[in-house]
């Protein structure tokens, strides 16, 4: 073998030890995704992550717990997140104004929450004057409340909006007497502590075109871990299918995730409340009418100064190729 040959080999297997050492290290890199803290519904949401099933697809998927959707929207925005899930509203109104924001499906379409109200409270006219408690402005609570107050036609200048940060401190706060009303998950339903409570509004009669729950990234990440994104929609996909066919499975990683006491009546509540309004969807569709609703309400609500183009702000295709893999 003459020099200039042994060079172009030695050039040539250079080149495939680099081509493998970058693929390595991409297969890898952990796919980092936001995720409110867990609650009742925590067996459905953390599947993928704890039980093996984003491994099995090649995917090294770190969790990171933060307080809500609009803080994840900031991390994913500022490169701290590969995606996060949580409600449409608060990505729709970043997309809007020019923010590189990509809906990628959708896995709980029924809301569990509603409006949770103390003694005395009967109609959601009573409210006026009354103190709600929901989250940060722009956050699914307080998109919900205001929602919902204006399909009653009450102003929401009609009422004290609070923002009192998570379910569980929304949910302490009505119990103690802080404030009159709530915007909480069902899963408070079955305590001891909500027998003299009552959810004077369930969202999903109320608001049946309002998603909960979608997974978001942005079309930079997407582009540059195309791969890994499906891997991740594919787990999340196979998980909820699991989840759903495995309740005392799920409803122990349930346990496990928020240390709640064997005799917790809210897991396995949740769990048999989601099957039953078929909440999850392992398919994790784009419902595009209901997200285009949305975007209609957060323009009412003055949320938003105009509409945006909603086909910007998905990527079906990366769902597609997922749900290939996924079998679905």
């Amino acid at each position: 073998m003459n020099g200039s040959i042994r060079a172009a080999v030695a050039a040539a297997l250079l080149v495939a030890c680099v081509s493998a050492a970058h693929a390595q290290a991409q297969a890898t890199k952990p796919w980092k995704h936001g995720i409110i803290s867990p609650k009742a519904d925590a067996g459905f949401l953390l599947m993928a992550a704890k039980r093996g099933l984003a491994e099995r697809e090649g995917l090294k998927l770190e969790l990171l717990e933060v307080k809500d959707d609009q803080i994840a929207l900031k991390a994913l925005l500022a490169g701290e997140l590969d995606s996060y899930e949580g409600g449409a509203q608060g990505a729709i109104a970043a997309g809007v104004r020019g923010a590189d924001v990509k809906i990628m499906g959708c896995h709980w379409i029924v809301i569990p929450h509603g409006i949770m109200v103390r003694p005395g409270i009967a109609s959601v006219d009573d409210l006026k004057g009354k103190s709600v408690a929901v989250s940060s402005p722009g956050s699914f609570p307080d998109m919900l409340a205001r929602a919902a107050l204006a399909k009653f036609k009450i102003a929401p200048s009609a009422v004290r909006l609070a923002a009192v940060g998570g379910d569980r401190d929304r949910y302490t706060s009505l119990v103690g007497g802080v404030v009159d009303a709530a915007v909480v998950s069902n899963e408070y339903l079955p305590l001891p502590s909500s027998q003299s409570l009552k959810m004077l509004l369930e969202g999903r009669d109320a608001l049946p075109n309002f998603v909960r729950i979608c997974m978001f990234s942005t079309g930079k990440i997407l582009a540059a871990r195309r791969a890994d994104a499906i891997r991740y929609l594919t787990a999340q996909s196979k998980a909820l299918r699991y989840a759903l066919a495995h309740r005392d499975e799920t409803i122990k990683l349930t346990i496990e995730a928020t240390d709640a006491k064997a005799d917790d009546p809210r897991p396995a509540f949740v769990f048999d409340d989601a099957v039953k309004a078929n909440a999850v969807a392992p398919d994790l569709p784009l419902p595009m009418d209901k997200l285009a609703w949305m975007q209609q309400q957060l323009l009412e609500l003055g949320q938003i100064p105009k509409a945006g183009d909603l086909a910007k702000m998905t990527n079906p295709e990366i769902r597609a190729e997922a749900m290939q893999r996924a079998g679905r």
